[in-house]
Formats: C-alpha cells, sequence, structure tokens
C-alpha cells in the first residue's frame, strides 16, 4: 500500500510539474464586401481525459450495485469504480432459499438478524427462534442472553439499563472536566 501511495504521489507531482499542452485552432475569417471585416478565434482547451470505468455486474440475481465516477481538472484525473453489496438483499435470499429447503425455523432465523424483523416478531408475541428453542422457550433463552439480541444497543436503551462500563454524556463530561483540571 505504501508503493501504491509513493508512485501515485510521485505522478502527481510530475503532472503538477510539467505543463499541460494543449493544440492551439486559430480561425480567421475575412469578409471583402464594402465593409472588410476580420474575426480571429483561438481555441486552447485540453478534453478531460478523465472517464468512470464502465463496472458490469451480470447477474441480476447477486445483490450488488455497481458505481462508477470520475473527476477530471487542468491538470490531474482521477477516475474509479466499485460494487456495493446490499447485505438485506442477501439475507432475504438467504431466507428464501432455506425456505424453499423446508427449513421453516432456519428461514426466520434468518430473517430474524435484521432488527426491525426482530422487535416485529417479539411484538407480535412470537419470539425468534434461540438457538433451536422457539415459542416460549426461546422468550425465556432471549431473556436470559440480551447480549446476543441483534438490537441490544437499543434495547438497553429501552429499557433504561446501561452496557457495563460504559459512559453516559453527563458521567463523560464530568470526566473530562477532572482530567482537564489535573492538567492545569
Amino acid at each position: 500500500m505504501k508503493n501504491i501511495f509513493i508512485a501515485f504521489a510521485a505522478m502527481v507531482m510530475i503532472l503538477v510539474t510539467t505543463p499541460a499542452m494543449a493544440e492551439t485552432n486559430t480561425v480567421t475569417s475575412t469578409v471583402t464586401s464594402s465593409n472588410t471585416v476580420t474575426g480571429t478565434t483561438t481555441v486552447d482547451k485540453t478534453p478531460p481525459t478523465a472517464s468512470a470505468p464502465n463496472v458490469v455486474v451480470n447477474n441480476q440475481d447477486v445483490c450488488t450495485t455497481a458505481v462508477s465516477a470520475a473527476v477530471q481538472t487542468q491538470i490531474l484525473g482521477v477516475a474509479g469504480g466499485t460494487t456495493i453489496k446490499d447485505l438485506n438483499c442477501e439475507r432475504l435470499k438467504l431466507s428464501r432459499a432455506l425456505y424453499g429447503m423446508g427449513m421453516k425455523v432456519a428461514a426466520v432465523s434468518m430473517l430474524c438478524q435484521d432488527p426491525r424483523v426482530f422487535n416485529s416478531m417479539e411484538m407480535a408475541g412470537t419470539p425468534c427462534p434461540y438457538k433451536g428453542k422457539i415459542g416460549l422457550e426461546a422468550a425465556t433463552a432471549w431473556a436470559n442472553d440480551p447480549e446476543a439480541r441483534p438490537d441490544y444497543e437499543d434495547w438497553l436503551k429501552r429499557n433504561d439499563l446501561e452496557e457495563p462500563g460504559a459512559l453516559d454524556g453527563k458521567s463523560l463530561g464530568i470526566s473530562a472536566g477532572l482530567l482537564l483540571l489535573l492538567l492545569l
């Protein structure tokens, strides 16, 4: 990574120190009637050379989106492209595949990794499965192991609990104030 950065910095330095030479086009027109008009137009612009790469996602069944961009200045042009993975789309496809194989509890468990689904299942009175347990056994297991919940941070806030060792805003401010006093 360090070598790539050094090569990029060297390239930028070379481009900055070398003047960009553009072809100069001069067009002159003369009208030879009773009035003689002479006009000159000089075009001294270099066309931009950076173009966004074409990122292709060939299969529509893949949960990715292609993104590319390019920026061109008078001295330097940069272009790049990447793909972005849609985790929610993957979760839905995996759940659908599990359900299609007859594994209904596993399909629900896959969806329950999303905090929104977990909360809606809890609100409906049908808790998400917990290590093979369903129904009341699962609800009891989730109550005994709340740290395994996908919405653990929100659950702490809803129940007015603090994570052990966590500092809230007030205690953090007091700690910072004491630290500043010690430094003075």
